[in-house]
């Protein structure tokens, strides 16, 4: 457990990375793809958001609908995307170029906000279990914030139930693992970035969850191997979160091992042999999202060994609720 003051740091150090930047995100305004505004804040402001209630905290979030949407009446897969401490539901959409990947792919994106803490930089967190900052002190109810979101979507939208997907960045990440754990009758997979686990989960386990998770070995924030960061926030290793999820989801014990050029990929089959929990390590980049933008000059670039869209979405597409 984190003391008041390392919350502080971890949520400073997290949300710097985005600082410099400005923008929109789904059908606001893009007068430059360079983000022409210096307060990152004046994205939200260009967007109409949608709202949930939940808990007696109104929330919000943004809808992408690909050109496919509408097309007969077809059902789409929806893919949320959690942002990380200090990001935002603009930022993960413009950052990691995530609406271009569901235009291309005909998915629906749709890109929640975590709620903001009550300090200067009103940073937003998702309570992930002992991560992050305010949302998990104030013990925010992201898991029922989601949960209700989904059944929101799945009314409003043509959207397939058996195909909902999550993914997430860093403390977004987090969440995912949650939410795999708590809620897994209504996410088909998810796909953890840059990121560990920081609950307990239930000992029961009502179906397995595919996981695709994304790492890099240079990860400073949150470390491949695990233990103390630099700034003294402990996190699990990333093997023994697979490991337990193996075991969790019915996986035969021993890995399959590929190693690429600049990474290695680890897959867990199911007793059909198919991938069912599968683990990218990048000898490059560090705490971001491989083959999207560099938040800032001083920020760890992300991987060009691989591409995080272009891999989740391979697994995804593959995978549907029984």
């Amino acid at each position: 457990m984190m003391k008041p003051k390392g919350y502080i740091r971890l949520a400073l150090l997290i949300v710097l990375p985005f600082l410099p930047f400005g923008g929109c995100a789904g059908e606001a305004p893009d007068p430059a793809s360079r983000y022409p505004w210096g307060n990152w804040l004046d994205w939200e402001r260009l967007v109409d958001w949608d709202t949930l209630t939940v808990g007696g905290r109104a929330r919000t979030f943004n809808v992408h609908l690909p050109p496919q949407y509408g097309e007969g009446d077809s059902l789409l897969p929806l893919v949320i995307g959690l942002h990380g401490t200090g990001g935002s539901a603009v930022q993960f959409a413009r950052n990691y170029h995530f609406s271009e990947k569901a235009d291309e792919a005909g998915f629906v994106a749709v890109y929640p906000n975590g709620v903001r803490s009550d300090g200067r930089l009103g940073i937003r967190t998702w309570n992930a279990g002992s991560c992050c900052d305010f949302a998990m002190r104030e013990n925010v109810d992201d898991v029922g914030f989601i949960s209700a979101l989904i059944d929101r979507l799945l009314n409003e939208y043509h959207i397939d139930t058996k195909r909902v997907y999550v993914a997430g960045m860093s403390n977004g990440g987090m969440l995912a693992y949650r939410l795999a754990a708590e809620i897994p009758e209504k996410i088909a997979a998810i796909a953890p970035v840059s990121c560990s686990m920081v609950f307990d989960p239930p000992a029961e386990q009502s179906r397995p969850v595919p996981i695709i998770h994304l790492h890099s070995v240079l990860d400073e924030i949150i470390p491949y191997s695990g233990g103390t960061n630099s700034l003294g926030y402990h996190f699990p290793p990333v093997d023994s979160v697979l490991n337990v999820w193996v075991a969790r989801n019915g996986c035969l014990p021993a890995p399959q091992v590929t190693e690429g050029v600049g990474y290695t990929v680890k897959q867990w089959v199911d007793e059909s042999g198919s991938p069912f929990v599968v683990h990218y390590l990048t000898e490059d980049g560090g705490h971001s999202w491989p083959g999207g933008e560099q938040a800032r000059p001083q920020a760890a670039p992300p991987s060009q060994a691989i591409d995080a869209n272009e891999l989740m979405w391979e697994f995804f597409e593959r995978l549907r609720i029984p």
